[in-house]
């Protein structure tokens, strides 16, 4: 299901990721956005897997290293007092670890960006990566993806006074996004110049300082930056692409899929996926979307 979103909705999300990023002593809000409740994630005790598998070696080790980014309030966010990042794929990663015997303070969060998610997998740098990482058929010839546990699309960031309306309006201007992201080629393909920078905080300085006309890249995202910016920045536009956003793990060990996908479900069956979306991302007359459909795993 897509994210729909009135302009008063809209706002509302800005103002529920803004909430969500102001991290307490341990980098989590004590309450999400309107008030919410963070979700609370098993962690379940002396987890079984068949030997040999990247969860049972997870398991006995007791520990494991996963990607998110730093600086996406409601997503993936670490403030500078922080000591643990917070947001919705940080809640999910939790999720995960729980179902593998391993409590929150046992993760280590590794920052990632969006042109390193493909060789922090590769390296083994990390084990899991949910960094606001779209699936695409080109990231699968390199890494193993497996969701989607959100489904967003594509807008446009400006500065509050600008008279940009949208993607149309900046054809042949330049647009920031990440390098390495799949924003980049989308703004291509709709006319504008891509502008490649090291990470999306980037592109709003850039933003904020006039360098380009403007950012894009998921609209959830973009939300969290106008709302951390207290109207210096507006979203524009209607969505112009479908992210399809996973869980990435390296492709040498495939049989983390069905144990990504058995878990993902069951925080769909159980309502736990949703207390995790309202906890992060919701807001003041902003409807929680369905879960979407997973993906089969690829042989």
């Amino acid at each position: 299901m897509r994210l729909k979103r009135t302009k008063a909705a809209a706002a509302a999300v800005g103002l529920g990721l803004a909430l969500s990023a102001c991290g307490g002593s341990a980098g989590e809000p004590e309450t999400g956005a309107e008030g919410a409740e963070a979700p609370e994630w098993e962690v379940v005790e002396s987890p079984e897997f068949e030997a040999g598998t990247a969860m049972a070696e997870l398991a006995e080790a007791g520990e494991v290293t996963i990607g998110v980014k730093f600086d996406q309030p409601g997503l993936g966010f670490k403030g500078a007092t922080d000591d643990m990042p917070s947001g919705f794929d940080v809640e999910l990663a939790k999720m995960l670890a729980g179902q593998l015997g391993i409590a929150a303070e046992d993760i280590t969060f590794e920052e990632t960006i969006s042109d390193n998610r493909e060789p922090y997998l590769q390296q083994g740098r990390v084990d899991l990566v949910l960094a606001t990482y779209s699936i695409t058929d080109e990231r699968r010839q390199i890494v193993g993806q497996t969701g989607p546990y959100l489904i967003t699309g594509q807008q446009v960031l400006v500065p509050a006074d600008s008279d940009v309306e949208g993607i149309e309006d900046l054809q042949g201007e330049e647009v920031c996004a990440a390098a390495g992201s799949t924003s980049l080629e989308n703004v291509e393909a709709e006319g504008a110049v891509p502008a490649p920078a090291d990470n999306y905080a980037a592109c709003v300085d850039d933003v904020l300082n006039g360098t380009v006309p403007a950012m894009s890249t998921d609209g959830a995202i973009l939300l969290g930056y106008a709302a951390e910016q207290e109207g210096e920045l507006k979203v524009v536009g209607d969505e112009f692409s479908e992210e399809r956003i996973g869980v990435g793990y390296s492709k040498e060990r495939p049989e983390m899929c069905e144990f990504i996908n058995d878990a993902l479900q069951a925080s769909f069956d159980d309502g736990t996926w949703a207390e995790a979306y309202e906890y992060t991302l919701g807001g003041e007359g902003v409807e929680v979307p369905d879960p979407p459909a997973l993906d089969d795993c690829q042989a």
